[in-house]
């Protein structure tokens, strides 16, 4: 067996780009030039860095504070998203009624999610796609919430290493493939530090098989190496620690957050289950900004 997995940074709609969507009446033109290369793949994922939280949101004023049409969330899916992370930073920007309403939406869609829950019930399952026979677990955990409180701590993955490799540890048992989404680093930093570069590790180690990160809004180089896990199994791990923005309204004087990836990653399962990353590659994105009486925003395909 053998598909292919796209994945892509971060989804931040931010105001000015909402506005812009609305008067072209939808989100779709944004998207049109990159869409082959998310549909063409049998799963799709992404980081979903805003919220569903419903006409009545209004974030106070001098906050960032994010918050989507539901139109946003079926365009993602036509767009051929399958699963979107929602652990970061902002998952908390409607309070509890937002991160709830945010699950719904994204259900009512058919769009899987993983990373924040509704219930502790919700919490415990951990999310499992089977696609074409290859079963891939995903996880997502954040560093934080921007300081808004979590009254229960079953609602949002954090970066807490039991926990994780608790959850790896059980999804090992029962998936062929595992991805974690971190939600972690330094904004703007084009590297990973040490500790990043520890946690992924770690994470290898215990038999995650691809990493794919958000939080820098900048592109970090992306690694393909052998590693051996503490089962003996020896596969091709990818450390994505930050594969940029995929959309937002970042200034052109800040190229280097105009700038996104689809990460195209080839598995393949043999006839004894092995199951392994066999081929990576890029498509670089770019998000582009036409300034004139009205602002129009498109992701582009660049070379």
């Amino acid at each position: 067996m053998r598909i292919t997995i796209a994945a892509v940074g971060d989804l931040l709609m931010k105001k000015k780009m909402i506005a812009s969507a609305q008067r072209e009446g939808g989100f779709a033109p944004i998207f049109a030039k990159v869409k082959p290369y998310l549909r063409n793949a049998h799963l799709t994922i992404g980081n979903l860095e805003t919220t569903f939280s419903g006409p009545k949101f209004r974030p106070a004023r001098g906050k960032l504070l994010f918050s989507s049409p539901d139109p946003f969330a079926a365009t993602l899916r036509n767009l051929g998203f399958n699963v979107l992370g929602t652990a970061n930073n902002h998952c908390m920007d409607g309070k509890v009624s937002g991160l709830k309403r945010t699950l719904s939406v994204l259900d009512r869609h058919g769009l899987r999610h993983t990373g924040t829950s509704r219930s502790a019930q919700e919490a415990r399952r951990k999310l499992i796609v089977n696609v074409k026979g290859i079963r891939i677990g995903i996880v997502a955990y954040t560093k934080g919430t921007n300081g808004i409180a979590v009254p229960q701590a079953w609602m949002v993955n954090r970066l807490h290493r039991k926990k994780m490799i608790a959850d790896v540890r059980s999804l090992k048992r029962r998936t062929d493939l595992i991805i974690a989404c971190l939600h972690f680093g330094k904004e703007f930093r084009s590297y990973p530090d040490r500790s990043q570069l520890r946690l992924m590790q770690l994470l290898f180690r215990n038999g995650v098989n691809v990493v794919l990160g958000a939080h820098p809004h900048v592109l970090h180089p992306i690694k393909m190496t052998k590693i051996k896990d503490i089962d003996g199994q020896i596969r091709n791990r990818v450390a994505a620690s930050s594969l940029g923005n995929f959309v937002s309204t970042e200034l052109p004087q800040h190229t280097a957050r105009l700038r996104g990836t689809i990460l195209r990653l080839t598995v393949t399962k043999d006839a004894k289950g092995k199951t392994d990353v066999v081929k990576m590659s890029r498509v670089a994105t770019r998000i582009k900004q036409h300034v004139g009486k009205r602002n129009v925003y498109r992701v582009v395909h660049w070379r």
